[in-house]
């Protein structure tokens, strides 16, 4: 799988996970349209990105490619809190 494969499949999975987790007051259908890659590499064989979608949920998405063993692990994050800390 090469890395824009990849970033494809990530799309998917989360659109398809962000519709199966929607609350049902939402009334939204996220495409893969809705989903952007916030960071991305390729290391080697392996791969990895940031994503989130549209909806103002607060969740953000991690994908990360095995290349070896062809696998692709999903995690799913909510944001709690983003503030400054001066230093």
């Amino acid at each position: 799988m090469n890395h824009s494969e990849f970033i494809n499949k990530c799309k998917e999975l989360v659109a398809e996970y962000a519709n199966n987790h929607l609350d049902v007051t939402d009334k939204a259908n996220i495409t893969t349209d809705n989903v952007f890659v916030v960071w991305s590499c390729k290391t080697l064989q392996n791969s990895k990105a940031l994503l989130s979608t549209t909806l103002s949920d607060g969740m953000y998405y991690e994908c990360t490619l095995n290349g070896d063993k062809k696998e692709i692990y999903f995690d799913a994050y909510k944001k709690w809190e983003n503030k400054v800390i001066k230093v």
